[in-house]
C-alpha cells in the first residue's frame, strides 16, 4: 500500500468492554467524530477523523466485544468490516487493538483472532498505569517481537502516547518496515485446520460467493448456531450435516467444539508473554480492590448508591440554576424586543408567542441537560456504573432477568433508542424482549423538563443533611424511581407470563477505578447538547408553529368581544370586582385566553376536557399532552405557546423564576377561576410522564428490533393505560392528601 499524503487511512477500532477504547477513539478524533448505522442493519457505528505528520486518518469505533465469534448483530458488524464484507467497502488499512495492559491474558485472546485476519495491526498498550500499580513489568518492545506488530503504550485518559501511536499507524499502513502483516502462527492442531480446509472447500462449491477462511473456522466452531443462519442461508440442512459430522471428529479427536479454540489460543498467549510479562506472585490488593470492598458491599454500597444518585438530581437544580436564569432572561428580552419593534397582529404573535415562546420554553433547559450527562458520564469514565450494575444484579434477578439487563436500562435513562439497540448484548431471546419492553419506561432526558418546571414551581426548595440534598431533587429522584418501580413490576410480569423463562447466570467484568477524562465527559456532553439543542430546532420548533396556528384561528374578534361584554354584565353593581375586570392587565389576559379557548385548538381542548378532567388537567394541558405523543421533548415549547398569554399579564415572576413556571402558576379554569395547577396536578402531569410512550422513534426502533409491529403496539398500549391510571391515582390521592 504506496503511501500518500492526500489518501485517508482507514483505521479500525477493536477492543474488549472497558479497555478505554472510546476514551482513546475520543483522544485521537476530537471533535472530528460523527454516529450513524452500519448500511442495512440498526447496529450503531462511531466515525472520526485525524491528521497526524500530513497523513489523513479516518477512525471507525467498532462494537466492544471479548473475541470475533459472533452471536448477535453488532458483533457480526465488527467481523463484516473486518473482512470488508460491510457496504461494498474494503477492509481497514490497518487494525487498532487496544489491550488492558492490566489484564494481558483476557486481551489478547482478541489479539490472536485480529492476528489471524493477515491485515496491518497496531497495538495500543492501554492502562499502562494500573499495571505498574498492581506491580506487573511488561518489556513493550520484547511483546511486540513476539507479536511481530507495533506495541505503544499508552494512557488515553491522559493522552499519553497519542502522538507515538499516530506515527506506528501511518508507518503500519503506509508500507513500511512494521506493516506487513507477518505469517501467522496458527494456534490451532492440524487436524483442525485440515477439517477447516476441507470444510471450505465443500461450501465454496456450493455458495455462491466464497467464504475467508477466518469464517469457514469460525462456522467449524459456532455451536450456537448464529452464523449458520447469517452465512449458509440456502444451504441450511445440508450444510448443519456437514458441521455435524466435521464436529464429532474433531470431538473424537479430543478437540471438542467450541472449547478446541479456547485451548489452543490460551496456550499460544502463555508461550507469548513468557519472559515478557512478569506480574508478582500472589493476588496484590489494589486501590480499585479496596474501593470496591464498600462500593460492592450488599448495604454500604447501595446506601451509597441512593446518595449518589439523589446527590445527583439536586444538583441538577442547584447547579443548572444561574445558567437558567442568563437563558431565561434573554429569551425575555428577545422576545419583548420583538414585540416592541413590531405591530400587533398575526405575524408578531408567531414570532413571540410562536417562535420564541415555544422554542425558548425548551433551550432553557439546556444546562440541565448538560449536567445530567456530565454526572452521567463521569459516572461511567470512573468504573462506578459497572459497580452499579452489580448492585443492581440482586434486584434484576427477582424479576427474572439478569445485570446484563441494567446496562441496556442505564443508556435508555439518556435515551431510550440507544438504550433498545444495546440490549444485543443478551444472548436470550425472552429477556432481550422483556429488557426492550421496559426500557421506555427509564425516564429519558426529554422527561427531564417536564420534571424540573413543574418541580420547581410547585415543590417547595427545602434542604436536607447540611443543603447536600434538597426537596426538589429528592421529588426529581421520585419520579425516576416510578419508571424503575414500574419497569421491575411490568418485567415480572413478563417472566412469569408471555416471555417465561429461567433467571439467566450474569458475568460481570469490574473495571479498575480510573480518573475521568475532562476531554471524554467533554465531549459527552456536547453531544448530548448539540442533540437537544437539533430537536428544538427541527422537530419542537416545527410542533410549536402548528400548535400556535391552531392556537390562533380562527379569530373570532366578534364573539370575544361579546363574552367579554357579557362578563362586564354580570358584574354590574359590584364596584370592586368591575374595576378588577376592567384592568389593562385582566382584560389582556382574557381577551388572549377566550381567543384561544375558540381556536381550534381550545375546540378541540374542550372535546377531550371530560376525559382529562379526572386527573387535574384542564383543557389546556391536555392538548399539550396529546401533541407531545409523536416526541414527549414538544410538551414545554406546546405549553410555552399555549401559555404565552400576552406579556402584559403580570404573573408574579421573580428574577429568579423561570418564565413558563410563573405563567403556569397564573393559569385559571375557565369555568371556575380557580388556579389550574397546584401540587397533585403537577404530580399527576409528571407521573404521566413518566410511564407513557411518547416517542415515535422508540417504537420504531422496537418495531426494527423485534423484527414486528405486534410489541411496539404492545408496549404504546400498556404504557399508555399505565399513564393514565397512574396519573389518576396520583391525582386523586394527593388532592386528599395534599389540599
Amino acid at each position: 500500500m504506496p503511501g500518500s499524503s492526500t489518501r485517508t487511512i482507514r483505521v479500525a477500532l477493536v477492543g474488549n468492554p472497558n479497555t478505554g477504547k472510546s476514551t482513546l477513539f475520543t483522544a485521537l478524533a476530537g471533535v472530528r467524530q460523527r454516529v450513524g448505522n452500519y448500511p442495512g442493519v440498526t447496529v450503531e457505528k462511531k466515525t472520526g477523523h485525524m491528521r497526524h505528520a500530513g497523513h489523513s486518518f479516518e477512525l471507525i469505533d467498532l462494537p466492544g466485544t471479548y473475541s470475533l465469534a459472533p452471536r448477535s448483530p453488532d458483533e457480526m458488524v465488527t467481523v463484516d468490516v473486518l473482512l470488508g464484507r460491510r457496504g461494498n467497502v474494503a477492509p481497514p488499512d490497518v487494525v487498532l487493538s487496544i489491550v488492558d495492559a492490566s489484564n494481558l491474558e483476557r486481551n489478547l485472546y482478541l489479539v490472536s483472532q485480529v492476528l489471524a485476519l493477515g491485515l496491518p495491526m497496531v497495538i495500543a498498550l492501554n492502562m499502562v498505569d494500573l499495571a505498574r500499580e498492581r506491580q506487573m513489568e511488561i518489556d513493550v518492545a520484547g511483546l511486540a517481537e513476539r507479536l511481530g506488530v507495533p506495541v505503544v503504550a499508552v494512557q488515553a485518559n491522559r493522552r499519553t502516547g497519542l502522538k507515538e501511536l499516530q506515527t506506528a499507524l501511518a508507518a503500519a499502513a503506509s508500507g513500511g518496515e512494521t506493516s506487513a502483516a507477518p505469517v501467522r502462527e496458527n494456534p490451532f492442531p492440524a487436524s483442525f485446520q485440515q477439517h477447516a480446509t476441507e470444510l471450505g472447500a465443500w461450501l465454496n462449491e456450493r455458495l455462491p460467493a466464497p467464504l475467508p477462511p477466518f469464517l469457514v473456522e469460525r462456522l467449524l466452531l459456532d455451536g450456537g448456531g448464529y452464523l449458520e443462519s447469517e452465512l449458509l442461508d440456502g444451504l441450511a440442512q445440508e450444510g448443519a450435516e456437514r458441521l455435524r459430522v466435521a464436529r464429532e471428529s474433531l470431538a473424537a479427536a479430543g478437540m471438542p467444539v467450541p472449547a478446541v479454540e479456547a485451548m489452543a489460543r490460551y496456550d499460544w498467549i502463555a508461550r507469548t508473554l513468557q519472559g515478557v510479562a512478569r506480574r508478582p506472585s500472589g493476588h496484590t490488593r489494589t486501590t480499585s480492590d479496596r474501593i470496591d470492598a464498600v462500593l460492592t458491599h450488599k448495604v454500604w454500597g447501595t446506601l451509597i448508591f441512593g446518595l449518589t444518585m439523589a446527590t445527583l438530581f439536586t444538583s441538577i437544580f442547584v447547579l443548572a440554576a444561574p445558567l437558567m436564569n442568563v437563558i431565561d432572561s434573554a429569551v425575555g428580552g428577545l422576545a419583548s424586543l420583538v414585540e416592541a419593534g413590531m405591530a400587533e397582529g398575526a405575524l408578531q404573535s408567531l414570532l413571540v408567542n410562536g417562535v420564541i415562546g415555544g422554542v425558548g420554553a425548551v433551550v432553557v433547559f439546556l444546562p440541565q441537560i448538560l449536567i445530567l450527562f456530565m454526572f452521567i458520564a463521569v459516572l461511567e469514565d470512573c468504573g462506578y456504573m459497572a459497580r452499579a450494575a452489580f448492585l443492581m444484579d440482586r434486584l434484576m434477578a427477582g424479576v427474572g432477568l439478569s445485570g446484563k439487563s441494567f446496562i441496556p436500562l442505564l443508556s435508555s435513562f439518556a435515551c431510550a433508542v440507544p438504550g433498545i439497540m444495546a440490549t444485543r448484548v443478551i444472548e436470550n431471546r425472552r429477556d432481550r424482549f422483556a429488557t426492550i419492553l421496559i426500557a421506555p419506561l427509564m425516564s429519558c432526558s426529554a422527561r427531564l423538563p417536564v420534571y424540573v418546571i413543574l418541580i420547581g414551581a410547585f415543590v417547595p426548595a427545602r434542604y436536607f443533611l447540611g443543603g447536600i440534598v434538597g426537596l426538589q431533587g429528592l421529588v426529581l429522584l421520585g419520579m425516576y424511581a416510578v419508571g424503575v418501580v414500574v419497569a421491575i413490576g411490568v418485567a415480572w410480569g413478563l417472566k412469569k407470563s408471555i416471555l417465561r423463562g429461567e433467571t439467566p447466570p450474569f458475568v460481570l467484568e469490574l473495571p479498575t477505578y480510573k480518573m475521568p477524562s475532562l476531554r471524554t465527559v467533554g465531549f459527552r456532553m456536547a453531544e448530548r447538547g448539540w442533540s437537544f439543542l437539533a430537536r428544538a430546532g427541527t422537530v419542537i420548533f416545527a410542533v410549536t408553529i402548528v400548535v400556535w396556528a391552531l392556537s390562533y384561528y380562527p379569530r373570532s374578534e366578534d364573539r370575544v368581544a361579546a363574552e367579554l361584554e357579557a362578563r362586564r354584565a354580570a358584574l354590574a353593581g359590584h364596584a370592586a370586582a368591575l374595576a378588577e375586570f376592567d384592568s389593562s392587565e385582566n382584560l389582556a389576559y382574557l381577551r388572549a385566553s377566550l381567543h384561544q379557548r375558540y381556536s381550534l385548538l381550545g375546540r378541540a381542548g374542550q372535546w377531550i376536557e371530560p376525559a382529562v378532567r379526572p386527573l387535574g388537567w384542564d383543557w389546556r394541558i391536555g392538548c399539550a399532552v396529546i401533541a407531545s405523543f409523536p416526541a414527549r421533548e414538544v410538551v414545554m415549547g406546546v405549553l410555552g405557546v399555549i401559555y404565552n398569554l400576552g406579556s402584559d399579564v403580570d404573573v408574579g415572576a421573580e428574577s429568579d423564576q423561570h418564565r413558563l413556571q410563573a405563567q403556569l402558576r397564573a393559569a385559571r379554569w375557565d369555568d371556575t377561576g380557580e388556579p389550574v395547577y397546584n401540587l397533585p396536578v403537577a404530580l399527576s402531569i409528571m407521573v404521566f410522564f413518566a410511564l407513557c410512550a411518547q416517542c415515535a422513534a422508540t417504537l420504531a426502533v422496537i418495531r426494527r428490533e423485534t423484527n414486528s409491529w405486534r410489541w411496539p403496539t404492545f408496549t404504546f398500549a400498556y404504557m399508555t393505560i399505565l399513564a393514565y391510571v397512574g396519573a389518576l391515582v396520583t391525582y386523586q390521592v394527593a388532592s386528599r392528601l395534599l389540599l
